[in-house]
């Protein structure tokens, strides 16, 4: 048997929090903030509860939301709509 197939397979498409920050070169808790107000790229959980779940990015879909972020002139860009705020059951 071979060392190639002897190995896990690797997934190279698959990048953790901290590749992923550099690829965009930005820091890991500007990826994380993202992450958590939903502006940044699509990200997967792998495993369950939220300490033990391992957060991943696929290639495709950090360059999918990089062309969203395309512009051609500052006029083009315009920040999303606040949410609205908590509504109260009276």
């Amino acid at each position: 048997m071979s060392d190639e197939t002897a190995t896990a397979p690797s997934f190279p498409d698959l990048l953790d929090t901290q590749e992923t920050a550099e690829y965009l070169r930005i820091s890991v808790s500007t990826l994380e903030r993202m992450r958590l107000d939903g502006s940044g790229p699509q990200f997967i959980k792998l495993g369950i509860g939220k300490k033990r779940a391992r957060v991943v990015y696929r290639r495709a879909d950090i360059e999918a939301w990089l062309l969203a972020q395309s512009f051609s002139a500052t006029s083009q860009y315009s920040k999303p709509p606040p949410s609205d705020p908590p509504r109260h059951n009276s």
